[in-house]
């Protein structure tokens, strides 16, 4: 019974290769109101079933969720598609969640912490959805010079994959600075591989963004982000920032 609640805890805090199942879903799903939800609900179901699993196995499930995390976050690198980066880059995020779960952090927190993985994503797929009614497809490489097309879109867009990063004052940041400080002192090479996996993240978000922001313009000229939708996204981004700080920063 422990091993099937960890097995559905598996599923939605994903461990490969049950990662898979989340990720195939999240491929087919093109509505990106419903990836949202998705991104929302998808760990917090996870969080809900761990606790009701036998915490004797939680060794080799960390070892499991730090090679899945690695995983994900290498193969993010190549993807150019955001979609499916955001969906591999999920993936990576959330099954770090085990590392602090078994180190006993207030589960509360770790429940704050899967939110700070994910509302930066959700960001990135409304986005995602808007560059694939402008251009038909919301791949980097396919077009260049946003900056110059579609300031206001460009802009958002470097600072939601900063977030996503884990950029530093983010909530993703706080999130990944406190799994590497509690698992120093009983696991050093487990913090050394989650410290790792952080940047893969930084290499990703380049590989995601090269080209696709400075350069010369190419593809259809279309219409920015209206000022309204622009600073609605960045109403969200300074609420991630300010949260982030009084919540998980613990500064304000």
């Amino acid at each position: 019974m422990a091993m099937l609640m960890y097995g559905l805890a598996g599923l939605f805090l994903p461990l490969f290769p049950l990662s898979m199942a989340f990720n195939v879903l999240f491929n087919r799903i093109r509505n990106a109101w419903l990836r949202a939800m998705l991104l929302l609900a998808w760990p917090q179901l996870g969080l809900s079933l761990v606790p009701v699993a036998d915490p004797s196995v939680a060794d080799w499930f960390v070892a499991l969720a730090l090679f899945t995390s690695a995983l994900y976050a290498f193969r993010a690198i190549s993807l150019r598609e955001m979609g499916q980066w955001a969906g591999y880059l999920a993936t990576s995020a959330w099954a770090l969640l085990w590392i602090v779960h078994v180190n006993h952090v207030d589960p509360r927190l770790v429940r704050l912490y899967a939110l700070a993985f994910s509302l930066p994503l959700v960001l990135l797929v409304l986005i995602g959805a808007r560059l694939e009614r402008y251009f038909g497809a919301a791949y980097s490489g396919l077009y260049g010079g946003l900056a110059q097309m579609l300031p206001r879109l460009a802009g958002v867009l470097v600072c939601v994959v900063l977030a996503i990063t884990a950029a530093p004052l983010f909530p993703g940041f706080f999130a990944m600075l406190a799994t590497i400080t509690i698992t120093t002192p009983t696991a050093p090479l487990a913090a050394l591989v989650v410290a790792g996996i952080w940047l893969l993240w930084s290499w990703a978000g380049v590989r995601l963004l090269q080209g696709m922001i400075v350069g010369p313009a190419s593809g259809e000229e279309v219409a920015d982000l209206s000022l309204i939708s622009t600073w609605a996204y960045v109403a969200v981004l300074i609420a991630l920032l300010v949260g982030s700080l009084y919540a998980m920063g613990d500064l304000l």
